[in-house]
């Protein structure tokens, strides 16, 4: 795994010349290939939609230079403030803008505390992204990702994921213990507040039974306020 921060919060590759021989050494030692993230608080932090994938493209050739293969992970999440974590990028500005006005996007735990890390998965298909909802939001980001690096994928780069694995897991662990999830329901404003605002459709196509655990969720706390109102 390269630095977290091996392009930096304003899209250049940091310590090149350093980073150009440690590639060559690794090459040398018999490595295959390296790992980095891809931040979307430094691609798209110029706006919605305005992508900047000159730090990541030099570091595709660099990569290639060196005669080893790359491995890139979509990262949606900030950087910093975490175990590991070196450096600090935040989501895109205009992002944070979106959370500022409405801060029920975000993860909140029992004392109202946010976590401005990642977009709550309560909002995945609402549109609280300058008119997108994060899910459009990502799709763009990826496409435009693969149309900048075409010519290399399969090549140099043999692998592009789809989301780190830290994305998603901004939360403690003790959440998913027992039926703890049960209880984030409640405390995650777009899951738990009912009406148009719930949508949360049976739609992932992983259908993991976390996310259909929220659905279920979801529908079993609306339930007895139906069943009231069918009572009168």
């Amino acid at each position: 795994m390269l630095p977290l921060d091996t392009v930096g919060p304003r899209g250049q590759v940091s310590r090149a010349r350093a980073l150009a021989v440690s590639l060559m050494a690794l090459r040398s030692a018999g490595v295959e290939g390296v790992m980095v993230d891809v931040w979307w608080g430094v691609v798209e932090r110029d706006g919605p939609g305005r992508y900047d994938w000159e730090g990541y493209a030099e570091l595709v050739r660099m990569v290639e230079r060196a005669g080893l293969r790359l491995q890139m992970v979509m990262s949606f999440h900030q950087c910093g403030g975490n175990v590991g974590d070196s450096c600090n990028i935040p989501l895109p500005p205009w992002v944070l803008e979106e959370v500022s006005a409405d801060p029920d996007i975000v993860y909140t735990d029992r004392s109202g505390r946010r976590n401005p890390e990642y977009i709550s998965l309560g909002c995945d298909t609402l549109p609280v992204l300058k008119g997108r909802t994060p899910v459009q939001v990502y799709s763009d980001y990826m496409r435009s990702f693969r149309d900048r690096f075409a010519g290399y994928l399969g090549t140099v780069i043999a692998e592009a994921a789809g989301l780190s694995a830290f994305t998603y897991l901004r939360m403690n662990r003790n959440l998913f213990e027992g039926d703890n999830w049960r209880r984030f329901v409640a405390f995650v404003k777009t899951m738990a507040d009912g009406g148009a605002r719930t949508a949360l459709p049976r739609c992932d196509t992983g259908q993991s039974d976390l996310y259909v655990g929220f659905v279920d969720a979801a529908k079993e706390q609306r339930a007895p306020e139906s069943e009231a109102a069918a009572a009168l």
